[in-house]
């Protein structure tokens, strides 16, 4: 981080100052009017803005509080670490948290080289980045969540980037716009937070909770069917595109939950049904190639006999007579 924004950022507060000098509660009169804690953005926004920032207050235990705006929290140095529903959420610099306004939540008590800046954003700062998300994904499932004012349902998503340097430079420079109260920061914020949520889009794999559906077991779940169903052409370009992630994110997914690639899925599901063909039926090897998606009549035979150790004539030979297919 710039050295001079980081300086800014980590100034001791007088609100901090207080607790430093004793004070063993957080002072809620600067955050809420009400009696419940419900922390009222309009303390914090200047008039007609649609976001602000300001760092976490640290040297006290962040209350269990909740907000009538939508929160996104960024670790710029040290670590902060949220009680959300009975977890734990630990963040690291680069980490990115999302809530919206109906999550309850706590913070430990941060030290003075703890530095998690919190984005103060009413829902209509979403509209521009909302338009920037062309498919139905996990990131627009929640800004549209956000906008449901009959819906009070808790929603958060936290991505442990630790550092993915796009997605820092776009903070970075939102925290500064505000800081220096630049002009037209509202929409040059909401386009940069667009761009953010572009970039999250190819580290969904980084995605560490999600408190709604899992995300994650939603694209393996979808992978799997169109394997099974598609073996034949199957390529991962159509799952990525269908979840608007990028080709090496889908990957990365794929294999961080089932310890195959999109490839080696396929391959087991292909050779699964050639298997099949060789023991049920009297169809020529070349056809039962062709039949499962290989063109390459040379490509299938190697990858067969890499498999199991014998050609498919052989494997045929060998295992006419079973009852079970092996797979």
């Amino acid at each position: 981080m710039d050295k001079w924004l980081l300086e800014q950022i980590q100034k001791v507060t007088p609100e901090e100052q207080g607790y430093l000098d004793g004070e063993e509660q957080v002072n809620r009169e600067i955050y809420t009017r009400k009696e419940n804690f419900e922390i009222d953005p309009q303390l914090f926004l200047k008039q007609g803005k649609l976001v602000t920032v300001r760092h976490h207050s640290r040297f006290i235990e962040f209350p269990e509080h909740k907000h009538n705006y939508i929160e996104i929290v960024y670790v710029c140095a040290g670590e902060i670490t949220h009680y959300i529903d009975g977890k734990t959420l630990s963040m690291q610099p680069g980490d990115l948290l999302l809530m919206n306004q109906h999550v309850k939540h706590s913070v430990k008590r941060a030290e003075l080289g703890d530095i998690g800046i919190n984005f103060i954003a009413l829902p209509e700062f979403f509209d521009i980045p909302l338009q920037m998300m062309r498919r139905q994904n996990v990131i627009a499932d929640f800004l549209l969540g956000t906008l449901r004012q009959n819906q009070n349902v808790p929603q958060y998503l936290l991505f442990q980037l630790r550092g993915q340097k796009q997605i820092s430079n776009l903070m970075e420079n939102m925290i500064a716009s505000v800081v220096c109260n630049s002009e037209n920061e509202d929409v040059i914020n909401q386009y940069s937070m667009g761009l953010v949520f572009l970039y999250l889009l190819n580290q969904i794999d980084k995605l560490a909770h999600n408190s709604s559906q899992n995300y994650e077991d939603v694209v393996i779940q979808s992978t799997l069917k169109y394997i099974d169903t598609q073996y034949r052409t199957a390529v991962l370009s159509r799952i990525a595109e269908d979840f608007n992630l990028s080709l090496s994110a889908a990957s990365r997914l794929i294999k961080k939950s089932t310890g195959f690639t999109f490839v080696e899925l396929l391959m087991r599901k292909r050779f699964q049904k050639a298997l099949m063909f060789l023991v049920e039926t009297e169809l020529p090897v070349e056809q039962i190639a062709a039949n499962i998606g290989y063109e390459n009549q040379s490509y299938f035979y190697r990858q067969f006999k890499a498999q199991y150790g014998v050609t498919p004539s052989q494997y045929r030979a060998e295992h006419k007579n079973d009852l079970q297919i092996r797979i």
